[in-house]
């Protein structure tokens, strides 16, 4: 599952393919969307919850409202069920689809919306190999440094000025998440803890001046 974009993404893997998948783009509606989407994806494999045998979230880097909810949720279910909860990072998902789909081949990169008129990045060899550690920036500030490159994402999408070969997908699959981490934990590659990536201090902060009043 992945609530770190607008989108919504579920989907359930049985270490081969997928076997069902459900997404929904709502940036406000995370909370409200997601264990209906669960519910969904059983429902449409024929399966119940205790089939479940592990959970794969996407960690962002995205927005700490709406990363909290899957990472949460993500988190209850590993408890409840006693399996193993595994991280990926959301652009890894992107970048990975993106192969998959043949949208891309060689050097690229991925953008998602990190409000604030800025984005959320990194830098590809290919669609299973990232260069660095995402990053949060402005467009303007990075347009030079991935000229030529293709881009990603719905970062891309939203500032053509600065990415002039966008491409899709616009948001993660959990598909291609789940997709990507049975790959990697069949190779033996240990996947990140479910943590949350954000980058940046979320929008509401405790001022600075503030102080405690109590009654004597």
């Amino acid at each position: 599952m992945d609530t770190a974009t607008p989108a919504v993404t579920v989907a359930l893997h049985d270490g081969t393919s997928v076997v069902a998948s459900s997404g929904q783009v709502d940036a406000r509606r995370h909370g409200e969307l997601l264990l209906p989407a669960v519910d969904r994806v059983l429902a449409e494999a024929g399966v119940k919850l205790d089939a479940v045998t592990g959970v794969v979230v996407g960690v962002g880097p995205g927005p700490y409202t709406g990363l909290r909810v899957g990472l949460v949720t993500a988190a209850t279910f590993g408890s409840a069920l006693a399996v193993p909860v595994h991280g990926i990072c959301t652009l890894d998902g992107l970048a990975y689809a993106a192969g998959q789909d043949g949208g891309v081949e060689g050097p690229f990169a991925v953008a998602t919306d990190a409000r604030r008129k800025e984005v959320y990045w990194a830098r590809y060899e290919d669609a299973r190999t990232r260069m660095g550690e995402p990053a949060v920036d402005r467009p303007a500030d990075i347009a030079r440094a991935l000229a030529g490159l293709p881009v990603v994402g719905a970062g891309a999408a939203l500032y053509p000025e600065a990415f002039p070969d966008a491409r899709g997908p616009e948001h993660v699959a959990a598909g291609a998440l789940a997709s990507l981490a049975a790959e990697r934990l069949a190779a033996g590659q240990e996947l990140l803890e479910p943590q949350p990536l954000y980058l940046r201090r979320p929008d509401a902060q405790v001022p600075k001046n503030y102080k405690v009043v109590t009654p004597k």
